[in-house]
């Protein structure tokens, strides 16, 4: 795009678009690349004078030299009550901290699919948007970055976002609907009166065509939870946590009063403070082996809790952490109890009429470890077992299998709704000097099975490399001719080595780290079993025609 160049000022260039928007960047990268910066005075963010409609483009010429426009500086637009919508392009890969703070006629962005980034507060307090659809590229969306915006209705979330930071939609009274990874969910979000409503977003009904779906499934991408993520979502009845997270933040269910059932995973290891405070819709919960810490007022407040099951990985419990609630059973799987809050102390770690008349349920053999430790022996009634029952056992996912074909890696679990989690690392990536270099193009695969509610399957491993031989060709094509291209998957199990895609009738040949001969065989129905004495953990060389891979024995 040819742009027209402009007088600086206070940034390092002003260019015109060709819609006649001048638009102000920063030379950014020692001056490869442009940052989109604001547009006024130095010492003065409310002299920004962008307005209307704003197309950001992906690449801008000044003085003849091209450069790419890969940022949005922190508070960019900041204070643009004029803007009514901006367009970022797939070049830029993150949107700065307050980047759109206060722009309260904007009703439209389009985020490019390149941003990875959103930052602290980019759109908070942006009255005006109504749906933001965050691209599958976005990995992390920061604190406070669509607080506020209580007119949306509908947020849809990509699934390669792996962390929600603190506060991100509070104050979005009038959220309606949240798409996680294309899953509705009703996100209910009490006004709480903080803030101005001139919409009066509590009159807001949809029509009855709409369906009012009350789970939310986060994806598997994300890996913690924020603090206040969902503070407020009184609409929520259910909540599927899978197995990628490990922490769930203070606050982060606080006041989800509908929510009845909900699901902490084997992965999580921390909840925070008043995590689930006051989800009084909430009858049972069970605390995973996995989780070390439970923090202050956790549970504070859920009243409708009737059972509450306590992992034996717990090492510390916060005070009133199950307070505010009267709860007739409590089964705990901790060997070593430690001290928690007495029923004496205003912070008590359970209410005074749960140490009086619940039965607290222990481990065998371990009844008088709790009679003689601080709080749990104010429990009157204390009895070994769990309650009638045998001790809660965590089902673990299938182990997955691998399979490649066509072009197209597969991942099988036989656990029923359960997620493979992969990372495929290839070893041709290469740095160096020099005029030749080999490339065996060759990757490793690791996949494990996970589902909320089971524990993560154990880790299968395999090779995929290609092997050059007619006549199959994989169509690859260097643009002067095809490569002969035959795709092989090798995997080992126990000291015996699986090689799949090869042709019938190749001879395929095992051997140790010191060259010695662990074994052979030859292909039949395109694979071949090698029985071999390698030891897991050992390295095996193997040999399929001309081609050796090396991998690890499992």
């Amino acid at each position: 795009m040819m742009l027209l160049p402009l007088v600086a000022s206070a940034h390092d260039i002003e260019v015109q678009n060709a819609d006649g928007v001048t638009i102000y960047y920063n030379y950014i990268n020692d001056g490869t690349e442009l940052e989109v910066t604001f547009r006024g005075s130095s010492d003065n963010y409310y002299s920004n004078e962008y307005q209307g409609n704003v197309v950001i483009p992906e690449e801008v010429t000044y003085m003849n030299r091209t450069r790419k426009v890969t940022s949005i500086e922190g508070r960019a637009f900041y204070d643009c009550k004029g803007l009514t919508s901006i367009t970022i392009p797939n070049s830029v890969t993150s949107i700065g901290d307050y980047a759109f703070w206060k722009c309260f006629g904007l009703t439209s962005i389009a985020i490019g699919s390149g941003v990875t980034s959103i930052g602290n507060g980019a759109f908070d307090s942006c009255y005006g948007l109504t749906s933001v659809t965050i691209p599958n590229s976005v990995t992390s969306i920061g604190e406070h970055a669509f607080s506020n915006c209580y007119g949306l209705t509908s947020i849809t979330i990509g699934s390669g976002v792996t962390s929600i930071g603190n506060y991100a939609f509070i104050g979005c009274s009038g959220l309606k609907k949240v798409i996680v990874k294309d899953i509705a969910a009703w996100c209910g979000i009490k006004f709480d009166g903080s803030y101005s409503n001139p919409l009066d977003y509590a009159k807001h009904i949809y029509s009855d065509e709409d369906t009012e779906i009350t789970n939310l499934i986060i994806p598997n991408s994300v890996t913690s939870i924020g603090n206040y993520a969902f503070d407020g979502c009184s609409g929520l009845t259910s909540v599927t946590i899978p197995n990628s997270v490990t922490s769930i933040g203070e606050k982060a269910f606080l006041g989800c009063s509908g929510l009845t059932s909900i699901t902490i995973p084997n992965s999580v290891t921390s909840i925070g403070w008043s995590a689930f405070s006051g989800c009084s819709g909430l009858t049972s919960v069970t605390i995973p082996n996995s989780v070390t810490s439970i923090g202050w007022s956790a549970f504070y407040g859920c009243s409708g809790l009737t059972s509450v099951t306590i992992g034996s990985g717990v090492t510390s419990i916060g005070g009133s952490a199950f307070n505010g609630a009267d709860i007739p059973t409590i089964i705990s799987l901790i060997e070593n109890p430690f001290k928690i809050t007495e029923k004496t102390s205003d912070s008590r770690t359970f209410t005074q009429n749960t140490f009086n008349n619940a039965t607290l349920y222990v481990p065998k053999g371990t009844i008088d470890k709790y009679k003689a430790t601080d709080g749990w022996k104010d429990f009157l009634f204390i009895e070994e077992g769990t309650g009638g029952g045998d001790t809660p056992t965590t089902q673990k996912c299938e182990k997955p299998t691998i399979s490649y074909e066509n072009g197209k890696l597969t991942f099988t679990s036989e656990t029923e709704g359960a997620v493979c989690q992969y990372s495929i690392t290839d070893t041709d990536i290469k740095a160096g000097s020099g005029n030749e270099v080999q490339l065996g193009v060759t990757y490793n695969i690791s996949v494990f099975a996970a589902k909320a509610g089971y524990e993560n399957s154990e880790t299968a491993t395999a090779t995929l490399c290609w092997i050059d031989q007619q006549p199959k060709t994989e169509g690859i094509n260097n643009g002067i001719a095809n490569v002969a291209a035959q795709a092989v998957l090798i995997q080992s199990e126990g000291g015996s080595i699986k090689v799949q895609g090869v042709d019938e009738g190749t001879q395929v040949n095992v051997y140790g780290i010191n060259g010695t001969q662990a074994g052979s065989a030859i292909s039949q129905s395109g694979a071949a079993t090698i029985n071999t004495n390698l030891q897991p953990g050992s390295v095996a060389i193997v040999k399929i025609g001309q081609k050796s891979v090396k991998v690890v024995i499992k």
